[in-house]
C-alpha cells in the first residue's frame, strides 16, 4: 500500500508540475484575454492614428501589449500615415490661430510641429530652433508672402511622415529671409505665427498665444499684482475709468510680468500690405510705442531686451529653469519658455485631452501627468514617448 500510494502521489506531482505551466500558458492567450489585448490595440490605434489598423498590424500590437509593452503597441500606431496627416495635423491646427479651430489650411507652424515630432527632434526646439519644414515636392515653392505651398501639400494627400516628402530646412536659409539664424525661433517666428498673433494690435497676443499653447495658462491665472510695473507701456491707463485701484488690483498682475516678456519681439510686426513678417533689427517697431501719451510716464521701449519678472512671485511655481532670466530676442525667449517644468506638463496635459477625451480630472491623473512630464525630460523631450505613454494609460477606456 505504500508503494501503491507513493506511486499515486509521484504521478500527481509530475502531472500538475507540467500541466501548470500549460494552464498558465493557455490562460495568457484564453479568448478573453486575447479579445482584451484586440480590443486595447485597436482603441489605441484609432486615436493615434485616426483610422483602423489592418489584420497584420492589429494582431501586432496586440502580442505587443500582450507581453507587457503598450509602449511598443503606440509607437507601432504612429507609424501610420493618419498620425501625422490627421491627428496631429488636428492637433496643432488650434495653436495656430486665435479662435483655435480645427479646420485651419496646414501651414509652417503645424508643418514644423508634425516634422519635429516626426523626428524625434528635442520637442523644447519647437521655440527656439533655426528650423522650419517644408514640402519636397510642390509646384508652389515656400513664399513669405502666401500659404499656397502648404495648401498644395495638403490636397495632394502625400504622407507627412515619409521623410521625402516633408523635409527640414532653416528658417534663415529660405529665399528671401529677413532673420539671421540669431533672430528664429522655431514656430514662433513662422509666417503662420505672425499672421495670427503679430498682426495690428501690441504684440502681446503672441504672448497669450504663448501662455496657453506652450504653457497651458489663461492670462487671468498668471495675474500677479505683487509683480513691480516698471516695464509697463506707455499705451496702458494706470486709471481705468478714472480708478487707479483698478490698475494696482488688477491691470498690473498680467502686464507688469507679461509687458517686459514680450519686448522679446519688439523688432517683429505682421505687413498686411505684404502678407509677410517683417524683422527690423534694432529697430522698435511702432506698435511698441502707440498711444504714449495715454500715460506718458510708462516705460518707453528702447530694444528687444526682454526679462521674466515671473520668476518670483506665484508663478515661480512654473519650474522656470532656463540659463538667464532676461535677454535679447525671441531665440533667448523660447529657451526661457521651453526650459520650464510648465511647458512639459503643459505638453503632457494637451496629449491627454486629445487621447483620453478628457482633462486629468483627479489626483492619480494629475500624479500620472508629472510622470510623463518627467519621463519626457529624460528621453529628450520626445512627443512620441509622450503620446505613446498617454495612449497606453488610457488603453482600457
Amino acid at each position: 500500500m505504500n508503494t501503491l500510494l507513493s506511486n499515486k502521489l509521484s504521478l500527481n506531482f509530475y502531472r500538475n508540475k507540467f500541466l501548470l505551466p500549460i494552464t498558465i500558458f493557455f490562460f495568457l492567450l484564453s479568448p478573453t484575454s486575447l479579445a482584451t489585448s484586440l480590443d486595447q490595440a485597436k482603441r489605441i490605434h484609432d486615436r493615434l492614428a485616426a483610422s483602423p489598423p489592418s489584420e497584420e498590424v492589429l494582431n501586432s500590437m496586440a502580442e505587443k501589449i500582450a507581453n507587457g509593452d503598450p509602449i511598443a503597441a503606440a509607437m507601432e500606431a504612429m507609424e501610420n500615415k493618419g498620425f501625422y496627416n490627421i491627428f496631429l495635423k488636428n492637433y496643432v491646427t488650434p495653436w495656430t490661430n486665435k479662435d483655435q479651430e480645427v479646420f485651419r489650411p496646414l501651414n509652417d507652424y503645424t508643418a514644423t510641429v508634425i516634422g519635429i515630432i516626426r523626428d524625434d527632434i528635442p520637442f523644447t526646439e519647437i521655440l527656439t530652433a533655426d528650423i522650419v519644414y517644408v514640402g519636397a515636392k510642390t509646384s508652389n515653392n515656400y513664399l513669405h508672402t502666401d500659404n499656397y505651398h502648404y495648401e498644395e501639400l495638403e490636397s495632394s494627400d502625400v504622407d507627412l511622415g515619409d521623410e521625402q516628402n516633408l523635409i527640414a530646412v532653416k528658417q534663415s536659409e529660405l529665399p528671401n529671409s529677413q532673420l539671421l539664424a540669431s533672430h528664429t525661433a522655431g514656430v514662433l517666428t513662422t509666417r503662420a505665427a505672425g499672421e495670427a498673433f503679430l498682426f495690428a494690435g501690441t504684440n502681446r497676443a503672441m504672448w497669450e498665444s504663448i501662455a496657453e499653447n506652450h504653457l497651458c495658462k489663461e492670462m487671468g491665472e498668471l495675474n500677479d499684482v505683487s509683480r513691480t510695473p516698471d516695464r509697463v507701456r506707455q499705451d496702458v491707463t494706470r486709471s481705468p475709468g478714472g480708478d487707479s485701484t483698478i490698475f494696482l488690483n488688477s491691470c498690473v498682475g498680467c502686464h507688469a510680468g507679461m509687458d517686459p516678456l514680450i519686448q522679446a519681439f519688439a523688432y517683429y510686426e505682421w505687413d498686411q500690405d505684404l502678407e509677410r513678417v517683417i524683422y527690423t533689427d534694432g529697430q522698435v517697431q511702432e506698435k511698441y510705442l502707440i498711444n504714449n501719451t495715454t500715460f506718458p510716464h510708462g516705460y518707453v521701449t528702447k530694444d528687444d531686451g526682454w526679462s521674466n519678472y515671473w520668476r518670483e512671485g506665484k508663478n515661480i511655481a512654473l519650474g522656470w529653469r532656463g540659463p538667464n532670466s532676461s535677454g535679447f530676442g525671441v531665440k533667448s525667449f523660447g529657451e526661457e519658455i521651453a526650459s520650464s517644468h510648465a511647458f512639459s506638463t503643459c505638453q503632457v496635459k494637451k496629449a491627454f485631452k486629445e487621447i483620453c477625451f478628457r482633462e486629468p480630472a483627479n489626483p492619480d491623473e494629475r500624479n500620472e501627468v508629472d510622470r510623463i512630464a518627467n519621463i519626457f525630460e529624460t528621453n529628450n523631450y520626445s512627443m512620441k514617448r509622450v503620446f505613446a505613454e498617454v495612449a497606453s494609460y488610457c488603453m482600457g477606456e
